[in-house]
C-alpha cells in the first residue's frame, strides 16, 4: 500500500475544515499511514471462511424487563438540595439576564 501523501493529509484537513500547519501535515502523514498499514493487515488475515462478528465471544441479553414502581415525590426528591424553592432545585445564577439564549 503506498504511504499516505502531505496532499493527501492537506485535502483531509481541508474537507474536514482543519487548520493544520506544515509541520502537522508531516506528522499526521506518517500517522495515518501507520493506521493505513493497520487497516490493511487485518484485511489480511479476515478469510471468506470466518463470520464477521461485533464481540469476540457470544452475548447474553442481561436486561430485567422493566417494572413500573412508585418514584420519590417532591419533597423526597428535594430534601438534600442545599436550597428549593417551588417543589425546584435552586441553584447560583451564572449567565447574566442580558445573555439571549
Amino acid at each position: 500500500m503506498a504511504a499516505i501523501s502531505r496532499e493527501e493529509v492537506a485535502h483531509l484537513a481541508r474537507l474536514s475544515r482543519l487548520a493544520v500547519t506544515e509541520e502537522e501535515l508531516d506528522t499526521f502523514a506518517g500517522q495515518l499511514d501507520v493506521i493505513l498499514q493497520a487497516v490493511a493487515q487485518v484485511g489480511e488475515v479476515a478469510a471468506a471462511d470466518i463470520p464477521p462478528t461485533s464481540h469476540s465471544v457470544p452475548l447474553t441479553n442481561v436486561l430485567r424487563d422493566d417494572v413500573v414502581v412508585p418514584g420519590l415525590t417532591p419533597q423526597e426528591a428535594l430534601s438534600g438540595a442545599p436550597d428549593a424553592e417551588a417543589q425546584r432545585f435552586r441553584v447560583p445564577r451564572i449567565l447574566d439576564e442580558d445573555v439571549a439564549s
